[in-house]
């Protein structure tokens, strides 16, 4: 099992989560974080420390969200790897719960 960043995390990029992440499995890209599910060891670390709550287990992906699964796995292979907290976005919190974001995703 893995855990998944979802929909919240696009246009907000906390990285509040990569500080406690023991094995360094997250990857950024312009707009979004994501999870590698191959070297995600179910640590449950990270979820808690999200602040716009945008971590899930696999098993517990919102409704509506089984893309970010797929979505996490393809593009932790082409985003480079983060391990450090860096600033939020500029407009985090104007994102944090909007709707529909996935469409601004940027690859």
């Amino acid at each position: 099992m893995t855990f998944v960043v979802g929909e919240n995390c696009i246009k907000c990029k906390h990285t509040d989560c990569v500080e406690v992440c023991p094995v360094d499995c997250f990857y950024e890209g312009p707009n979004f974080l994501v999870i590698h599910p191959d070297e995600c060891i179910d640590c449950a670390l990270c979820e808690p420390e999200c602040p716009v709550d945008a971590i899930f287990s696999e098993d517990e992906l919102p409704d509506g969200q089984e893309v970010f699964l797929e979505l996490n796995a393809e593009l932790a292979e082409v985003w480079p790897n983060i391990t450090e907290k860096k600033e939020a976005l500029p407009d985090a919190e104007e994102w944090d719960g909007v709707e529909g974001k996935l469409q601004h995703l940027e690859r």
